[in-house]
């Protein structure tokens, strides 16, 4: 790695906490007065900052092939922030060579995309990551914990330290400033696989692309797990922590019925405990003053010989539009749209949207990958744009808050795989997450 590190502390006022104070990174010592830090300074919990996750890129970069290559500039950055939401401002560009950059923070969350800067061109940008550990502060001073799965323990979303991604063909980075930024209405984010931030290429869900189309006055809390049910996801306490810290003006989405579908125990059923907990989630934010938004399940990639999208989630989906009317809860149909998504594509090219690999594409993979649930990137990132739009024809007013370059989309025209770019990360699972 080329850049040196350097930091800026702004202090507001010498009377604040350590929390408020506006902390700036320099990456290319423009300003004299930064203090430089080598690229060789790692981060650790004393220092609070510096460069984390070498020793994983450097053990990808050792089994990268063909098809997965790691970018040359690729790194991560982490600093020690307690929980909460907070203001990333990053510059990009160099005055020594133009540059391509990827921004990602946490578990793959996208924010900045592609950003292209010229020599001596510099381009700066703001977003809202949201940070979280597994502890629950209760109302009356004890605490709590979620019980997350143990493949989840070392997921960058369930840790002390916020930590960014710098990706993309020729990443060049100037600066990363961070503020705290609680103001902001969130968009607490609960489901599956199909939702959660996959930590692991080539696997993704919506819930980490839909963070590329939103400003700096909007925070995605993505809690969705794989493998959850509506009635698991309360269960281990994600729900509980989602209370303790949701306020009013937010928005909770939840998006279940894949896994539900599949439980046998007594009492269990689509108009059963599933509609029970749907009206646990509604209730608990109602009782916060939050806007409750429910989400029909993503369709399987399950054709029929006539070519059309076959059925495969039962009476799951009718159940929450039962439970929405009832209710009155606002509802987004991806049901629906994802059924003309891939019918638009066809049997053959909608495997582009789904984790369907050759064996060998990537590091380990001694078979084909043919899953027909879960997203790659490119599959991902349509699914997003559909939530939008679901958000808009509900008319939400967080709509508001979409970047200027966001352009309005169809699932029955959706953007050519065959031109979607992304930048592979280090991490890599050969293993499919939980859930089908």
């Amino acid at each position: 790695m080329k850049n040196y590190l350097s930091i800026i502390i702004c202090a507001v006022a010498a009377m604040l906490p350590q929390s408020l104070i506006a902390q700036v990174y320099s990456f290319d010592g423009r300003d004299k007065e930064a203090i430089q830090v080598k690229t060789t300074d790692v981060f650790t919990p004393e220092k609070g900052y510096g460069y984390d996750f070498q020793n994983v890129i450097d053990e990808a970069r050792k089994s990268q092939n063909d098809t997965y290559k790691l970018s040359e500039g690729i790194f991560y950055f982490s600093i020690a922030v307690p929980d909460g939401n907070y203001k990333i401002t990053v510059t990009l560009g160099s005055k020594k060579a133009k540059g391509n950059t990827t921004v990602r923070a946490e578990s793959r969350r996208l924010f900045v995309q592609n950003a292209e800067t010229k020599k001596g061109e510099f381009k700066t940008y703001s977003f809202i990551v949201n940070k979280r550990n597994t502890i629950i502060n209760m109302p009356d001073g004890k605490t709590d914990r979620v019980r997350i799965k143990k493949r989840e323990e070392t997921k960058m979303n369930w840790d002390d330290k916020l930590t960014i991604e710098i990706n993309g063909d020729a990443p060049t980075v100037s600066s990363i400033a961070i503020e705290p930024a609680n103001d902001v209405p969130t968009l607490w984010l609960c489901g599956n696989s199909t939702v959660v931030d996959q930590d692991y290429e080539p696997w993704a869900s919506w819930g980490q692309m839909i963070t590329r189309w939103f400003t700096d006055s909007v925070a995605v809390a993505n809690y969705a797990e794989s493998g959850e049910t509506a009635t698991s996801f309360i269960g281990a306490g994600r729900l509980k922590k989602i209370v303790s810290l949701m306020k009013e003006g937010d928005y909770i989405f939840m998006e279940f019925g894949h896994n539900d579908q599949k439980e046998k125990r007594p009492g269990s059923g689509a108009f059963y405990n599933y509609a029970y907990a749907l009206k646990q989630f509604v209730d608990e934010a109602r009782a916060k003053g939050v806007t409750p938004i429910f989400v029909t399940p993503t369709q399987r990639r399950s054709f029929g010989k006539d070519g059309k999208i076959q059925e495969t989630h039962a009476n799951y989906p009718d159940a929450m539009r039962w439970v929405a009317k009832d209710l009155g809860v606002q509802l987004i149909e991806l049901h629906d749209m994802t059924r003309t998504f891939y019918e638009t594509l066809g049997i053959e090219d909608s495997k582009h949207a789904l984790v369907h690999y050759p064996a060998g594409t990537y590091p380990g993979q001694s078979t084909a990958f043919e899953d027909n649930t879960h997203f790659n990137p490119y599959g991902a990132y349509e699914i997003a744009k559909m939530i939008v739009e679901g958000m808009k024809s509900i008319n939400l007013p967080v709509v508001k808050y979409l970047r200027k370059d966001y352009t309005s989309y169809d699932p029955a025209h959706p953007d050519d795989w065959k031109l979607f770019h992304w930048n592979d990360a280090p991490f890599i699972d050969i293993v499919k997450p939980d859930g089908n």
